[in-house]
């Protein structure tokens, strides 16, 4: 086989349709875009746009509240961590910290940090720093012998101010 010779296979490129090729091709004149105004030329993008009517977006009550400063953490379940401790991805041994955690595939790096969750069961004891950990999964790991740090205090509850 040669450069020259190398093909894709049939129907893997549909040809394009030729534009303004005449009233017989069925895309002659207009091109099918219609006639004259704004959407007929190049390059518009009117996404939201109604014709000057008031759009649906601003004719819609808007609702609710959204936090930007939100902390957003990535959850490690238990199960998981085991998981990756009997495939060798992390060593029991060593004191496990965020970033062997997002090293070893189970969390996604750019949020805020990881909390740990109690969904599986752990087996062995094990030494984890992350940012946040579920009273449960805390619980969980002290049973199996092992120790759980969290790098952020957690949310003092509300007092009753009256």
């Amino acid at each position: 086989m040669n450069l020259n010779e190398l093909r894709d296979n049939p129907g893997a490129r549909l040809k394009s349709k030729r534009l303004g090729r005449g009233i017989g091709s069925g895309k002659g004149k207009t091109s099918g875009k219609g006639v004259k105004g704004q959407k007929a030329r190049e390059g518009v993008a009117l996404n939201g746009f109604e014709g000057g009517q008031l759009p649906i977006y601003r004719r819609l009550p808007k609702r609710g509240f959204h936090n930007h400063f939100r902390k957003e953490y990535a959850p490690v379940n238990l199960g998981a961590l085991d998981a990756a401790i009997d495939a060798g991805k992390i060593d029991a041994a060593q004191p496990i910290t965020e970033a062997m955690l997002i090293k070893a595939g189970l969390a996604s790096d750019g949020r805020d940090g990881i909390r740990l969750l109690a969904d599986g069961k752990i087996t062995r004891a094990i030494t984890i720093t992350v940012a946040g950990a579920s009273a449960t999964a805390k619980a969980a790991v002290e049973q199996a012998g092992g120790s759980v740090t969290t790098t952020v205090a957690p949310k003092a509850a509300p007092t009753d101010a009256s």
